[in-house]
C-alpha cells in the first residue's frame, strides 16, 4: 500500500533532506512540496479527488503558519494526519495544536528512525510525540497548574490576609468580629484549598494574590 504525503516547509535544505529520505522508500508517495500552509490549502481545494494521507507541516512559516493549517485541515479534511516537525518547542504551541487533534510532533534535529516511526504510528491511527517534547509539556502542564488561581471567597480572601500579616487567630477573630473556631475553620480550609501547609505557603499565596505586599 501506497501513503501519499504533502510536506510544507520554508527552509529549502531540510525540505530537500525529507525528500531524500522518502527516494527510497516505495510505501510512501510525495504528491506536492509547498514553502506554507496557505499553498497546502490552495492545493487541497484544486485536487479535491486526490487521496492524501499526511501533512508533514514546519511550524513557523509566512502567510500561514503550522498552527493555523493543522487547525484547518482537522476542520475540512479530518481523515488527513499531521505531523509537526519543527526547531520550535514552545509547549504553548504545543498546547495549542494538541486542542487542535494534531497527530504528532517531533524535532528538526531527530533522526530518520524517529521520522519514521512518527510517520508509521500516525498513518496505523495514533499519535507520536518524541520524547523531548512529551517531557517538556509534561513539566509545561505541572508548572501551569501551579501557578493556576484558586478562587476564594471575599472572606477566605480577608482571613488569609490577616493570617499572612501574622496576626493570632484570637486577633483576626476580634477583627472580623467572628469566634476564634470560625478562624480555625478557616485556617483550616484555606490550608487545604491552596494545597500548602504553614504559614509561610499561605503567605506566598497572599502575595501572590496582591493582598499584601511581597
Amino acid at each position: 500500500m501506497s501513503y501519499n504525503i504533502i510536506i510544507a516547509d520554508d527552509h529549502s535544505m531540510f525540505l530537500d533532506g525529507l525528500l531524500s529520505i522518502f527516494d527510497d522508500l516505495h510505501d510512501y508517495n510525495i504528491l506536492f512540496t509547498a514553502k506554507n500552509g496557505e499553498n497546502v490549502v490552495k492545493y487541497l481545494k484544486i485536487n479535491q479527488d486526490e487521496k492524501v494521507d499526511l501533512i508533514i507541516s514546519d511550524l513557523s512559516m509566512p502567510d500561514m503558519d503550522g498552527i493555523t493549517l493543522n487547525k484547518l485541515i482537522k476542520q475540512e479534511h479530518p481523515s488527513i494526519k499531521v505531523l509537526i516537525v519543527s526547531m520550535h518547542e514552545d509547549m504553548r504551541m504545543v498546547e495549542t495544536l494538541m486542542k487542535d487533534n494534531v497527530d504528532g510532533y517531533i524535532a528538526k534535529n531527530s533522526k530518520k528512525e524517529e521520522l519514521l516511526k512518527a510517520i508509521k504510528n500516525i498513518l496505523d491511527g495514533k499519535t507520536y510525540f518524541s520524547e523531548s517534547i512529551k517531557n517538556a509539556y509534561t513539566s509545561f502542564l505541572f508548572e501551569k497548574k501551579k501557578d493556576a488561581i484558586i478562587p476564594l471567597t471575599p472572606r477566605e480572601k480577608e482571613v488569609l490576609r490577616l493570617i499572612a500579616q501574622e496576626y493570632s487567630t484570637l486577633e483576626i477573630a476580634e477583627h472580623l468580629s467572628l469566634s476564634k473556631y470560625t478562624i480555625e475553620g478557616y485556617r483550616k480550609t484555606l490550608l487545604g484549598k491552596l494545597n500548602v501547609k504553614n504559614l509561610a505557603g499561605l503567605t506566598r499565596y497572599a502575595i501572590k494574590l496582591g493582598l499584601i505586599d511581597s
